[in-house]
């Protein structure tokens, strides 16, 4: 199993280039950074219960935040915990996933999202009530706009004509997509159109296990490669990790706080001190 960082980079706290760094010298095989791109004064109400944490409100853009931990780290994978992609244009957001992946020497693993935001969802012209529908097609015509040298691509949301767009990433076929959630229909949706599974945080490894080997047996029987499975943890609890171990996780994310330098640095040094990574 690896271990990854999972946190939002913000104005107030350490600088991703240097939380990068500390990552890649500890151990650490990947970097994760949520998305929003704003807080509507009125929002829904926070999934976890009462207000919506500081850091919501000020988390940077994760593709700048990952272009510059790539730009000083080598081994890194950098990944997005998650995109909403339907708050996003997919051509350009194509255009970024493949020069990202391109300039990293191929450490990009994008993971997506439909949101729980319903109003900063409908402030990018979104209707929230057919997220899941448009999240499908625009993960489907950025597959097409990396694999193709002409894409092409004619559905109800995403509609363009032959068209060329370079560069390619440089992950074959493309970077993996990652799909977070669970929800009734989030592993049909993974056997569908994504690689891996990224589970909710509050989760843990014994509900996690039910999970992972029914994501697992619906892949099987639709002839799908096998997905990956990245989930989170909080701290340096052995049980708990060998749980998630046990469970089939391939990857767990260490939640860190969105704070400054110093307290960052500590907990990564508990967490490594601890626990072999």
């Amino acid at each position: 199993m690896q271990f990854g960082g999972y946190t939002f980079v913000t104005d107030e706290g350490i600088h991703p280039a240097e939380l990068a760094r500390a990552l890649e010298e500890r151990g650490f095989t990947s970097f994760f950074v949520p998305e929003h791109t704003h807080m509507p004064v009125e929002h829904t109400p926070y999934p976890g219960g009462g207000e919506v944490p500081r850091p919501y409100f000020r988390s940077l853009d994760p593709l700048v935040t990952l272009a510059t931990a790539a730009a000083v780290t080598e081994r890194l994978v950098l990944g997005t915990s998650i995109a909403l992609v339907i708050q996003r244009d997919p051509i350009i957001l194509a255009k970024e996933v493949a020069s990202l992946d391109h300039l990293s020497g191929g450490r990009v693993e994008l993971g997506v999202g439909a949101g729980w935001n319903r109003p900063e969802i409908a402030n990018h012209g979104v209707d929230p009530a057919r997220r899941l529908r448009v999240l499908r097609e625009r993960v489907l015509a950025m597959k097409e706009i990396w694999t193709s040298e002409r894409a092409e691509f004619h559905g109800e949301h995403v509609d363009f004509a032959p068209m060329y767009s370079w560069p390619k990433p440089v992950r074959a076929p493309h970077p993996p997509v990652l799909l977070g959630g669970w929800g009734p229909t989030t592993f049909e949706r993974i056997t569908d159109y994504a690689d891996g599974w990224i589970a909710p945080p509050p989760f843990g490894p014994e509900k996690l296990a039910e999970g992972v080997a029914e994501l697992r047996r619906r892949a099987e029987e639709k002839g799908r490669p096998r997905p990956t499975v990245t989930a989170y943890v909080h701290g340096p609890d052995q049980r708990v990790i060998d749980g998630f171990g046990e469970a089939g996780v391939d990857r767990l994310l260490l939640s860190l706080p969105a704070a400054g330098r110093e307290e960052s640095l500590r907990r990564l040094d508990e967490f490594v001190t601890r626990i072999a990574i």
